[in-house]
C-alpha cells in the first residue's frame, strides 16, 4: 500500500528513465492521470494509455528519449510538496524553473496545471513537483 501516490509515480518515472525503459506502468488515480496529461502536453512523454488488469486500473506511460544515445527528455523530476510538509505558492510567487525551460506542476482550485498556466489564470496552489 502506497501512501503518497504522486511520489510513487515520480519515482517510477525516474527509475525507468535511468535504465532507459520505453514504457512504465503506474497505478491510475485522478492525480496521476492529470499529471500524465500535463507531461504529454508539455512534451516530456510520448503518450499514455489506461488499462485494467484484475479490477485495478493502470497507466502505461511511453517515455521520450532524444538522439542515438537515447538521452532522456526528463533530466530531473523532483517532488516538492510532501504529505509531511505541504508547499503552497500564491499567484504572485509561483516558481520559475530554469527561466521557464522546465515546469512546476501545481494543484489549484481550477485543477492541476503548470506554473505558466496558473500565472495566466492568476491562481496559486500546492506545488506538487518540478520537472526539467
Amino acid at each position: 500500500m502506497v501512501t503518497d501516490t504522486i511520489s510513487d509515480m515520480l519515482t517510477r518515472i525516474r527509475n525507468a528513465n535511468m535504465v532507459k525503459h520505453q514504457i512504465v506502468q503506474i497505478p491510475e488515480t485522478k492525480m496521476s492521470l492529470a499529471i500524465a496529461k500535463i507531461l504529454r502536453e508539455e512534451g516530456f512523454i510520448e503518450d499514455f494509455e489506461s488499462y485494467t488488469e484484475n479490477t485495478r486500473k493502470y497507466l502505461l506511460l511511453s517515455l521520450k528519449y532524444t538522439g542515438k544515445s537515447r538521452k532522456p527528455v526528463i533530466c530531473k523530476i523532483e517532488r516538492v510538496s510532501k504529505p509531511g510538509l505541504r508547499v503552497y505558492a500564491n499567484s504572485k510567487k509561483l516558481p520559475k524553473i530554469l527561466d521557464n525551460l522546465g515546469i512546476a506542476i501545481i494543484s489549484t482550485s481550477k485543477g492541476v496545471m503548470t506554473n505558466l498556466k496558473a500565472k495566466e489564470l492568476g491562481v496559486g496552489g500546492e506545488v506538487l513537483c518540478y520537472i526539467w
